[in-house]
């Protein structure tokens, strides 16, 4: 099994984010957090905790597996 890789995880959802064509703004408000919470996951300083994990998928249309760098789909 390989180490969880915190800067794939954080390049992830920003390249989520830009697919998706929203800003770190618009992000937060569509998930009801904060804009700090969105930057900190994008820089690798924070993890999200599992619950926004599930709603960031939902709200990218992927699994939650692809954003956690488990998958590559």
């Amino acid at each position: 099994m390989k180490d969880f890789d915190l800067k794939a995880f954080a390049d992830r959802i920003k390249s989520l984010r830009l697919e998706k064509g929203v800003g770190q703004n618009k992000l937060a408000e569509d998930l009801n957090l904060s804009n700090a919470s969105i930057s900190y996951w994008e820089t690798g300083k924070q993890i999200p905790s599992a619950e926004v994990i599930y709603k960031m998928a939902k709200y990218f249309e992927v699994s939650a597996d692809y954003i956690l760098g488990i998958t590559d789909y």
